[in-house]
């Protein structure tokens, strides 16, 4: 799944309808009325706002005034996480495949709570993560394992998601991190 509609979706399912007719209002100046008035929920206004070019990937300016003007600090956090994750994968980073979270990612599943907590992050990350992505297990886990990384720091060593997954039994996991 494309990161960038999943972090659409993970907004648009967390506003609400008067929430969405208050970004609509803030882009009358960037959407024909007719346009405006098509508009039911986020998913339609981003899709429109993805058209006409105002957010892309790598423009996210429009979309992280909008959610300050509706006072959503925790859908904005999402986007900033979103450019953190886009504007510092430095080009000399590994192949997507040989990374240790593209491994647990694809084979940790239910499990990530347990691996999470067996890495120290706390429940209040955990919960912010839960909120988030809701419907998303694959994010979730994702988004749980940059919060942790974040969390750590410098500190946020392989060797720590190793010792963690042995800790929760995933010693296969482990294994292939290993290699």
């Amino acid at each position: 799944v494309d990161r960038f509609l999943s972090l659409h979706f993970s907004i648009s399912s967390g506003l609400s309808v008067a929430e969405v007719d208050a970004m609509k209002f803030l882009c009358r100046d960037k959407i024909a009325k007719r346009k405006l008035e098509e508009v039911g929920n986020g998913l339609k206004l981003f899709s429109i706002l993805m058209e006409q070019q105002v957010i892309a990937p790598n423009k996210l300016g429009f979309l992280k005034e909008l959610l300050q003007q509706i006072n959503r600090e925790d859908l904005l956090s999402l986007v900033v996480q979103f450019e953190e994750g886009e504007l510092h994968a430095p080009d000399d980073q590994p192949d997507e495949h040989e990374k240790p979270v593209d491994v647990i990612c694809a084979n940790v599943g239910r499990e990530w709570k347990k691996l999470m907590r067996e890495l120290g992050l706390p429940e209040v990350k955990l919960d912010k993560v839960e909120a988030a992505y809701r419907y998303d297990l694959d994010e979730k886990l994702f988004q749980a394992l940059r919060e942790w990384q974040r969390w750590k720091g410098k500190d946020a060593k392989v060797a720590d998601l190793i010792r963690a997954l042995r800790g929760c039994k995933l010693n296969l996991v482990a294994d292939r991190i290993e290699e």
